[in-house]
């Protein structure tokens, strides 16, 4: 896509992407098989991604990072996850966590925190999902009680990106009851070492998934764990929630972006593929029924691009992109599954074979439409949002 002339990131972001797809073509494509067959946390891809710089991509640079924009991270995750989806979950909570710290956080905050999330040295997981409290964000159960300069927290968080290794875990809670809840919920910046245990944090083994292998998704237990109140994000109380929210948007455009390089991924494999594989003596791909195939596949494939990109320009601009970013994560993953389920039929037999990527691409799809709260909840909230747009007049 032409950016802009206006666009102040337009020459640093074409390098940054050509840096990004070698790497992506040099060191993900040829070991992805591997990590996802063996679960494994691709440490050493973890590490290149550090010395690359990305995970300072959207810090400011008076922190340390690089002070791009969220169109140069949504092309960056679209890249990753082309090469393989699960990298670029590795930098999903990291740049919520950075987003909030940059957008609320206190001055002490941003000094202390966001120099080594720019270093890729903490990293940093999104607590928001429970047990019990996924989609419905006001059942969430975990409590911090304060205590003269600490907050207590008792609870456990679900489906925690990074839970394990990271050194920092953004988490929503509860610490006041009040009518309606979320008006009593505040974000904490709990601190912890990588592993098993910390202090009064337990985290759960590796949650075992159909695909987005490789990346650890753990529940995390607080026990009287206890918290400095100087780590209250903001240094308020009860304006978590509309926090996290903000955050949320940005996730769903990690998503749309995902599943665009996934679904990418998937069309230019079947593309590919449908030339060199020949049936009644001619590449199927001269067959009119791959062509409507590949013809739907690479319309929708483009379409979903540009909703991505369209979002994540929104939300640099500093609009509100609820609806936009519901959209485009509800379309793009769509897309992505359908692209994807098209994809095994132009494979035929092999499409099913570990052999082909193919398969890997079918098993990690379906996470887009549930991650970063599900298709039927981007449909209410976009109804919601249209309804407000197109009110009738009293």
């Amino acid at each position: 896509m032409t950016a802009p002339v206006d666009d102040p990131h337009a020459e640093v972001r074409a390098e940054l992407l050509d840096v990004v797809r070698r790497f992506t073509a040099n060191e993900i494509i040829p070991t992805a098989a591997a990590y996802d067959r063996d679960d494994r946390y691709p440490e050493a891809l973890v590490e290149q991604m550090k010395e690359l710089g990305l995970f300072g991509i959207t810090v400011p640079e008076r922190y340390g990072g690089l002070g791009l924009d969220v169109l140069t991270y949504a092309q960056i995750v679209e890249e990753l996850a082309y090469g393989w989806m699960s990298v670029s979950g590795f930098l999903n909570t990291h740049f919520m966590g950075c987003f909030l710290l940059t957008s609320y956080g206190t001055e002490e905050q941003k000094e202390r925190f966001l120099p080594k999330m720019a270093t890729g040295e903490i990293r940093a997981a999104y607590s928001l999902s429970e047990p019990d409290a996924g989609s419905d964000v006001a059942a969430i159960r975990t409590r911090a009680v304060r205590d003269g300069d600490e907050y207590v927290v008792n609870g456990t968080k679900m489906w925690l990106t990074n839970g394990r290794e990271a050194r920092l875990v953004v988490a929503l809670v509860k610490t006041a009851d009040t009518d309606p809840p979320h008006r009593g919920m505040s974000v904490l910046l709990v601190e912890k070492e990588p592993g098993e245990r910390f202090e009064g944090i337990t985290v759960s083994p590796n949650i075992h998934k159909l695909g987005y292998r490789g990346v650890e998704t753990v529940e995390l237990t607080f026990a009287d764990h206890r918290v400095p109140a100087g780590n209250l994000l903001g240094g308020e109380e009860g304006v978590g929630f509309r926090q996290m929210m903000t955050a949320v948007e940005l996730g769903r455009i990690n998503i749309s972006a995902r599943a665009v390089g996934v679904a990418r991924r998937a069309f230019e494999e079947s593309i590919r593929y449908a030339q060199q594989r020949h049936t009644f003596g001619r590449p199927i791909a001269q067959h009119q029924a791959i062509q409507f195939k590949l013809a739907e596949m690479g319309t929708k494939l483009r379409a979903a691009r540009l909703m991505c990109y369209d979002a994540a320009r929104r939300k640099q601009a500093g609009e509100r992109v609820d609806l936009e970013a519901g959209m485009a994560k509800y379309f793009c993953s769509e897309v992505c599954w359908e692209i994807c389920q098209e994809a095994l039929r132009i494979h035929g037999g092999n499409g099913y074979a570990a052999e082909y990527p193919i398969e890997r691409l079918y098993r990690d799809a379906p996470l887009m439409i549930v991650g970063e709260g599900t298709n039927e909840i981007q449909k209410m909230v976009i109804g919601r949002r249209l309804l407000e747009d197109y009110a009738l007049e009293a």
